[in-house]
């Protein structure tokens, strides 16, 4: 029995020194840089087109954190809508100015940030979403708006304060949270034609529904998006800016906690206008006002194709007991 506890105790020391040193390192490395991956160095030709494209595609995934509504530039904020647990965090100025923006900053290394989250001085941007499954054209045409004469990207002198990430933010990025690798091929986006495989790359490629959308951006798969747990299915806990809990929904297509009973018209008004069969859609949740209606067409069926998976979220209930 001594013998016994003597093994426990040391078992418990071994753990207890473990977890120290743990946290020593986690506190003394922070938020961890990394060798900035090798692209070969290319030039994005600026065509109208792109610019276009990369303005639409900026302000449905970029403008939320990276917009100051004041000045109407991409100068970046603080990011309330975190949870405080993360600390103080600040989105990047990403306007044209050379010394406290992107001015500096080429064609390559812009492209490399998008991909993989990590930037040209190799610090890991821990909240940006990596934009892995993008295609090649897409990621071009955000790198031609960012280079364009266009008002929120032009020079802006103001500094990103420095970054105050909590213990716990600082422990996610040296376990779970992890840039991505640059594809290792072209990435070409299927023919809107085909509706359900157009679909797919919208929500895994383009707009990342499925970050949101799938159980907790702890356990979602940047490289394997329908391997990540609730695959679509909601249930992701995020903020608002006044710190209130909103919970993403199920869009999937289950019939009582999916959008399984929606048509194609009403799911058209809830992406593109923030007004489901059920209620208005809260922030975060974006109003994606300039998709077309072959992209909310390709939406849908794909969203219908994914397997179901019953999960009914806050939104849902008044509707479910009216059933």
């Amino acid at each position: 029995m001594k013998r016994a506890l003597k093994i426990v105790g040391i078992l418990a020391s071994v753990v207890i020194v473990l977890l120290i040193g743990f946290v020593v390192f986690v506190q003394a490395r922070g938020i961890p840089n990394y060798t900035v991956p090798t692209l070969t160095p290319q030039t994005v030709a600026s065509t109208p087109t792109r610019v276009e494209l990369g303005e639409k595609l900026v302000l449905a995934s970029c403008a939320d954190c990276h917009l100051n509504r004041a000045t109407n530039s991409l100068s970046g904020h603080q990011l309330l809508d975190l949870t405080p647990d993360f600390g103080q965090v600040y989105s990047a100025n990403i306007t044209q100015d050379p010394n406290y923006g992107i001015g500096k900053w080429s064609d390559a290394e812009l492209v490399t940030l998008l991909r993989t989250g990590i930037g040209r001085d190799g610090r890991y941007r821990v909240i940006m979403p990596s934009f892995s499954q993008m295609s090649d054209e897409d990621v071009s045409s955000i790198v031609a708006f960012l280079h364009s004469d266009n008002a929120m990207v032009k020079p802006d002198p103001t500094p990103t304060p420095q970054q105050a990430p909590s213990f716990l933010l600082k422990a996610l990025t040296n376990t779970v949270m992890k840039p991505t690798p640059l594809p290792t091929a072209a990435v070409v986006a299927p023919a809107p034609t085909d509706a359900l495989a157009y679909g797919r790359y919208l929500v895994v490629g383009r707009y990342k529904c499925y970050d949101c959308h799938s159980a907790d951006f702890k356990t979602n798969n940047a490289l394997e998006p329908e391997k990540s747990k609730g695959y679509m299915g909601g249930g992701n806990r995020l903020l608002n800016t006044q710190q209130q809990e909103v919970v993403t929904r199920n869009i999937t297509g289950d019939s009582e906690t999916g959008i399984g009973d929606w048509t194609e018209e009403q799911f058209a008004k809830s992406v593109k206008y923030g007004l489901s069969p059920n209620s208005p859609l809260a922030y975060p949740m974006p109003k994606y006002s300039a998709l077309t209606d072959e992209e909310v067409h390709a939406l849908f069926i794909y969203l219908q194709s994914v397997p179901k998976i019953q999960n009914a979220t806050p939104e849902d209930k008044p509707a479910i007991a009216l059933r």
